[in-house]
């Protein structure tokens, strides 16, 4: 029974919780531009986060280093 318990409450946690912003995206609390405010928001950390990650990839093959293994 304490292992139903516990994935009773881990099926809680992520219903009630995490997906809050998901169903209020869903349900339409929020206007056209703050959802697509939040999805530019995430598109633009995915191009830093890109453009970082190819920053060191050319650094990493100006030293030589790329392919060590």
């Amino acid at each position: 029974m304490m292992t139903f318990n516990i994935f009773k409450a881990i099926g809680d946690f992520f219903t009630n919780v995490l997906f809050a912003p998901m169903d209020a995206l869903r349900l339409g609390d929020l206007t056209w531009g703050a959802q697509n405010a939040i999805n530019w928001f995430f598109i633009l950390i995915g191009v830093i986060l890109f453009a970082y990650w190819m920053k060191e990839s050319a650094s990493f093959k100006k030293k030589g280093t790329e392919d060590l293994a």
